[in-house]
């Protein structure tokens, strides 16, 4: 069970962290170019959450190259109670996150009609930034569940 895709130190981790910070970084950028995104609650969590997560996942990536460089193992249960704990924390509040943001990115499209009835709101960005968080969610949640099915089988 140690040797599963996706463990810290390899290049399949190292593949992992980097999806979830691109899509994070992304997920930043689409939201921070849409203007007036700070009135909404919701996005400006997301914003939060995602920086939370592009810098644990920056902060694990670079760990990962690290130990791929040195050929380190990084499979030790002090390391591997951290990355489960900071894997399950971070996947939660992007979830949580994405799912306010999508709530809101639905209701503002089909139950106010904010975007028929206001062209200035970039309900397009919202939307990008909304699915970019979902598939950091997706990683970072894959993530979680390989390092904790690591840490069980040691």
């Amino acid at each position: 069970m140690t040797k599963m895709p996706g463990r810290p130190g390899t290049s399949g981790g190292l593949v992992l962290r980097a999806g979830q910070f691109v899509f994070a970084a992304a997920c930043i950028c689409a939201m921070a170019s849409a203007p007036g995104f700070t009135s909404y609650t919701a996005f400006c969590y997301l914003i939060a959450s995602m920086g939370l997560q592009a810098l644990w996942s920056l902060g694990l990536a670079c760990l990962d190259c690290y130990a791929l460089i040195l050929k380190r193992d990084l499979q030790q249960a002090f390391f591997m109670s951290l990355f489960v704990v900071g894997d399950w924390v971070a996947a939660i509040l992007s979830f949580a996150a994405a799912c306010s943001a999508g709530g809101v990115v639905v209701l503002f499209k089909r139950d106010v009609y904010f975007c028929r009835r206001d062209p200035q709101l970039p309900c397009g960005n919202f939307e990008v930034a909304t699915a970019f968080a979902f598939l950091s969610c997706a990683c970072s949640a894959a993530s979680a569940l390989i390092m904790f099915w690591i840490l069980a089988s040691l």
